[in-house]
């Protein structure tokens, strides 16, 4: 190889002239073009690729827009795609069926917001039992309000599922839940669900599901429902979706009305979701234990923001942002054994005396409130018009830990239990500022039968040791 210095090449660079540029040139030209033939090619041959082995619904008589229920063609297309182990693709348009028995295995893959299958009625609409294999994506579920069988718990009911995937769909207008699974392992995820007239999403004896990134709202009773019959590990992971306008349709005082709700299912974690205008809670766990409720954003709730209730053993509650409710932050029913828990870094604020149904007991308006084997740290309370927190109810009080809170503008800073039978309690470290009644006071039940216990002590009750405390 000949190297020129810098000089001879500025002495050649004059001798170039317009047409030795020009035919360069057009030699690039030819080769860009040629190049942009071969990557053509190339991204068709990518594009069959990802065609191949899928089964377009159209060769195999489905129909788009033609009014006519297109249920025994689509039958027929999904059983013989099972068969085959192939993808089935469902172009744009509205395709009417009912009465949909989903083979072992089906791929049905659509164009997002535009392949579109609508419910004609009948009481059954898309339903799956025993399956090996079940993916939905990119497709429109609109249930159109119609009737559905009492046998039947939802518009798509999947059970015994291995593999469920549910990835960008859209499902609406269901006379009952919109999504009900039973013994289903697997994902539902970028999907949204609405006008459910129970629940959005319901899941009984899952498997270790996925629920993230979804968007449920404006639901009759529940939003996104974990369930199980009998108390025992779950797994089930609910992260990210964004839940919004649940209501009580059916009334009671906290089985409906959920955004998120855990009912006698272990192990599961609530993490990172947006709830928001939910009747009673925007999540609440019943006898649901290792649970943990973390970084959730709770806005305008009708009664009690976060709850873990009755029979649970373990529950972590941190960096929960509260905003608008009747209560914060319950975690009790040590009576029902309710038990183990760390309540930490938490903001709850603007509180409401008002409840969607009529005050029992000491009423609505507290932020925090705990019973047993517990720790409360870090947290942050600003306008709870009845109590910032409330340490047992009774004689359910044992083994709770209070440090290192700020208390702002509350009726009064902490309700403690001085009733005969209660267990240790510490209250140490925490700012009181604005709390009207007294920082901390004893409590018989709802009644105070003391003094500021900030200023006095533990006022001779063995139970408590309060210090540390600044109040103003």
């Amino acid at each position: 190889m000949i190297l020129l210095r810098r000089e001879e090449m500025m002495d050649i660079a004059p001798k170039l002239n317009r047409r030795t540029l020009l035919t360069a040139t057009a030699g690039f030209a030819v080769a860009g073009l040629s190049i942009g033939r071969a990557l053509s090619a190339s991204l068709s041959g990518i594009e069959n690729a990802a065609l191949r082995g899928s089964i377009s619904a159209t060769d195999l008589g489905v129909r788009t827009g033609s009014g006519e229920d297109q249920s025994r063609a689509f039958g027929k297309m999904l059983n013989k795609a099972s068969r085959e182990n192939a993808q089935v693709f469902l172009p744009a348009g509205t395709y009417v069926v009912s009465k949909l028995s989903l083979p072992a295995r089906v791929r049905l893959v659509g164009m997002p917001g535009a392949s579109r299958i609508v419910y004609v009625g009948g009481g059954q609409f898309l339903v799956g039992a025993n399956a090996e294999h079940i993916e939905l994506t990119g497709l429109v579920f609109d249930g159109a309000n119609q009737w559905i069988a009492d046998g039947t718990q939802a518009l798509l009911d999947l059970k015994g599922v291995r593999h469920l995937v549910i990835d960008n769909c859209l499902v609406s207008a269901s006379s009952k839940n919109g999504v009900a699974l039973e013994r289903a392992a697997g994902r539902i995820e970028r999907s949204t669900i609405s006008g459910a007239a129970d629940a959005g999403l319901w899941s009984v004896e899952g498997g270790g599901l996925s629920i993230t990134g979804n968007t449920v709202s404006d639901c009759g009773n529940g939003g996104i429902l974990v369930h199980r019959w009998k108390a025992a590990e779950d797994g089930t992971i609910v992260s990210g979706n964004r839940v919004e306008r649940i209501g009580a349709a059916s009334g009671g005082t906290g089985q409906n009305g959920n955004g998120i709700n855990a009912f006698r299912a272990g192990n599961v974690v609530i993490s990172g979701n947006i709830v928001s205008d939910c009747a009673f809670s925007a999540i609440r766990a019943n006898s649901a234990s290792n649970l943990q409720i973390a970084g959730n954003t709770c806005l305008r709730s009708g009664e009690t923001a976060l709850y873990s209730e009755f029979a649970f053993e373990g529950a972590i509650i941190s960096s929960n942002l509260v905003d608008g409710a009747a209560n914060g932050i319950s975690i009790v029913n040590f009576n029902e054994g309710g038990r183990m828990a760390v309540c930490s870094n938490n903001i709850v604020r603007n509180l409401s005396t008002t409840g969607p149904y009529p005050a029992e007991n000491a009423g609505f308006g507290t932020g925090i409130s705990v019973e047993a084997d517990t720790t409360v740290t870090g947290n942050v309370i600003e306008n709870a018009p009845l109590w910032g927190m409330q340490l047992g109810w009774g004689p359910y009080l044992r083994n709770v830990a209070v440090t290192g809170n700020v208390i702002r503008k509350a009726g009064t800073g902490i309700a403690v239990s001085v009733v005969e039978g209660v267990g240790p309690t510490i209250i140490a470290n925490n700012i009181f500022d604005g709390t009207r009644n007294g920082a901390i006071v004893g409590h018989r039940w709802s009644d105070p039968v003391t003094a500021d216990l900030a200023t006095l002590g533990n006022a001779g009750y063995a139970h408590l040791t309060i210090e540390g405390n600044h109040a103003s």
